[in-house]
């Protein structure tokens, strides 16, 4: 009786637990085919997700919904080749965009002098970050969970932003800018090879430049295979409510809505990365 091409993994039970590449088998001494062949589409698609473009008119138009003012704002990385070599870059706003914001975040008087800067609880920014690809997804179902509970409350809410070739330190500019207690940014995170659509969301306290990760909140992996949007949500929302009752983020806020900590965290997919864009 010939043996079977493929050598089966006796550890194959335990894949439906994880999405994880392990109990793969093996042909010999490889990779059978079908794994080999797998893991290069999933890499295929880490790349693509990395240099897709944002579109913005159709985010645009998606966000609509919501009933909230949006501006688009650019960082200072003119293109995706600069973006990706220059992270600093994609830390700040280009010129073009910081005049458009100061322009908009401050009125002016009759006699041409600065009025003072408008007030805001909170500013909730877009950006593609590592992958457009995830905030394209999971932007719009995750901010129509999150604003109308803020309206209810009677949060004062700036414009929406959606920045292009943005990195996660960018909320601290644009939160400063607009005079916003609270930033939030959702960004596409750096893709796995199970995981090219992970977007994330960052939180600060009373941004401005300066700050490090150690002032901010991370919630990871928002996607339908990990951290769905519904709990994302509610994540964020409890996040926001005990932020501005401390007056702090970071580090010293912690993530202790009963409702949350009784869950199992969703596992992170293969190559799955927290640190931020």
């Amino acid at each position: 009786m010939s043996q079977p091409p493929v050598t089966h993994n006796p550890w194959l039970a335990l894949r439906r637990f994880t999405q994880a590449r392990i109990a793969l088998g093996r042909a010999g001494v490889s990779l059978p085919t079908a794994p080999q062949l797998a893991f290069q589409l999933a890499h295929a698609k880490a790349r693509d997700a990395v240099h897709l473009a944002l579109d913005v008119v159709a985010l645009q138009s998606a966000l609509s919904v919501l009933g909230q003012e949006t501006l688009v704002l650019h960082s200072a990385a003119a293109d995706r080749d600069t973006y990706l070599k220059r992270p600093d870059l994609g830390r700040r706003l280009d010129a073009s965009s910081r005049r458009a914001l100061l322009d908009r975040a401050k009125g002016t008087k009759p006699d041409g002098s600065q009025a003072d800067r408008r007030s805001h609880d909170v500013v909730f920014m877009i950006a593609d970050g590592l992958s457009a690809l995830a905030v394209g997804l999971h932007s719009l179902p995750l901010l129509d969970r999150v604003l109308p509970s803020l309206r209810a409350e009677g949060w004062s809410m700036a414009p929406l932003v959606i920045i292009e070739q943005g990195r996660v330190a960018i909320q601290d500019e644009v939160g400063e800018l607009f005079g916003a207690r609270l930033a939030v940014i959702l960004i596409g995170e750096r893709p796995g090879l199970s995981s090219p659509d992970s977007m994330g969301l960052y939180m600060t306290w009373m941004p401005r430049p300066g700050l490090t990760d150690a002032d901010r909140n991370c919630i990871s992996n928002v996607r339908p295979e990990g951290l769905p949007c519904e709990q994302a949500a509610e994540k964020l929302l409890h996040l926001l409510r005990e932020s501005r009752r401390l007056n702090m983020s970071g580090v010293g806020l912690k993530d202790e809505h009963p409702s949350l900590t009784a869950s199992p965290s969703p596992l992170l997919g293969p190559g799955q990365m927290v640190p931020p864009p």
